[in-house]
């Protein structure tokens, strides 16, 4: 059995799609099957590993390899045709040590300027919608919406603006945070620690300090931002 501590970390590539809908930035959210190893029935957005032809094909460019892959994975798992040039990098994410499998994930933005029909795959993909921001956090607070703390964080991020064009000229100007978080667990569930939190080099929750994190308790994500420096990035910002 492979030391889940040295697994190799895959290249991967996620594209949170959006457009202006009539209460404001709508996301698209994919409900994975829930028989899937990875992220069983979490809602997410398109994407998927990057394959070795992506990479030749970009000249060995894992960053556009990664917008490579999340297009050809927008098309494979909701029909739609995004791209690559139209991604604007948010994030970089590395799963932390100990998971199971292990992720290099580049987690970009898209605006969609039609509306075109979202066709899912009923294989990986089970479900698909599209919702609001606020109609997205309140259906996770509900417990109807599972996610992963990426995805939650993107969207926390993007509702900091009322539309699309804010969003993607905010990205055109800012630098990808680029994040390894630290798992631990705490008092009725799993907290996710940043850099710039107390305890993201100790391993410590508890440690007096700033806070820079997302608790999960009862598969319910809220972000924690407390005392934190003005110079270190934030995954709920764009900036």
């Amino acid at each position: 059995m492979s030391d889940a501590k040295n697994l190799a970390i895959k290249p991967a590539g996620t594209v949170a799609l959006i457009r202006q809908g009539d209460s404001g930035i709508e996301a698209l959210m994919l409900r994975r099957n829930r028989a899937l190893a990875f992220a069983a029935g979490a809602w997410v957005f398109p994407g998927g590993s990057v394959d070795a032809e992506d990479i030749a094909g970009c000249q060995n460019d894992l960053t556009e390899a990664a917008k490579v892959a999340a297009c050809r994975e927008a098309m494979e798992e909701c029909g739609l045709a995004v791209d690559p040039s139209h991604l604007y990098q948010i994030s970089h994410w590395t799963t932390p040590k100990g998971e199971s499998r292990r992720f290099s994930t580049w987690l970009f933005v898209a605006a969609l300027r039609d509306h075109s029909e979202v066709q899912i795959d009923h294989g990986e993909i089970h479900d698909a919608c599209w919702l609001s921001i606020s109609d997205a956090f309140l259906r996770h607070q509900a417990g109807e919406l599972p996610m992963l703390p990426p995805t939650y964080m993107t969207l926390k991020a993007i509702s900091e603006f009322d539309s699309v064009d804010g969003v993607v000229a905010a990205l055109k100007a800012s630098t990808p945070v680029v994040v390894e978080p630290h798992g631990v667990p705490i008092e009725g569930g799993f907290a996710a620690m940043y850099p710039g939190d107390a305890g993201y080099d100790s391993l410590n929750p508890d440690a007096v300090g700033a806070r820079h994190r997302t608790e999960i308790v009862g598969g319910i994500i809220n972000t924690v931002v407390d005392g934190l420096s003005d110079s270190e990035p934030r995954l709920d910002k764009i900036r």
